[in-house]
């Protein structure tokens, strides 16, 4: 495991307990990276360095609800024990959590969609971002995206996420245009 520098920062998305089995919008094997993500929050703190995590945090009504013509089932609404971080990612006490899907009429994939995390990093002296967290091919590729334009390095750690793949390559393509963007892909492909 690549050892943090001053300047970097750990993000997580989304790992809740709706994304893992036995959730609401389960992503196959969610939970098996909580393990990996514990060891790098590990690390992370004996180098002093930040830790982000994102959790969906929807109102009953959000717009990507089937029931509100959205593709997704019902999933992380606010103050649910689904929407809840797994009580097993070791999260440290300062860990600074960001709230997104908050709007009913945003889908909000990305944690710096109308959140305000990249004026938060660039409080912290940020430059590089090392990421993991659910689900590869929608929040995390989208957070990873918009990481880059916002103007910081992006480590995907890609043991630490795993894919929705509702069609069987969609963890790879996310992989790829990730790539493609400018991200350094560490860790094994899931």
């Amino acid at each position: 495991m690549p050892h943090f520098q001053v300047g970097d920062a750990l993000l997580i998305v989304d790992v809740q307990n709706d994304f893992c089995p036995g959730g609401a919008l389960p992503v196959p094997d969610g939970d098996t990276i909580v393990a990996v993500l514990n060891k790098w929050i590990a690390a992370a703190l004996q180098a002093n360095v930040p830790v982000y995590a994102s959790r969906d945090w929807h109102p009953s009504d959000h717009m990507s609800f089937a029931p509100h013509g959205g593709p997704w089932p019902v999933h992380c609404v606010q103050d649910t024990p689904g929407a809840a971080l797994r009580s097993d990612l070791q999260l440290p006490h300062d860990a600074v959590i960001i709230d997104k899907g908050i709007d009913p009429a945003d889908e909000a994939y990305s944690v710096f969609a109308n959140t305000d995390l990249a004026q938060r990093l660039g409080q912290a002296d940020v430059k590089r971002l090392r990421v993991g967290g659910l689900a590869l091919d929608y929040c995390v590729r989208a957070s990873v995206l918009d990481a880059l334009k916002e103007g910081f390095a992006v480590h995907l750690i890609a043991d630490a996420t795993r894919a929705v793949n509702i069609k069987p390559s969609d963890g790879d393509k996310a992989l790829d245009e990730m790539r493609e963007a400018g991200v350094i892909i560490e860790g094994t492909t899931p």
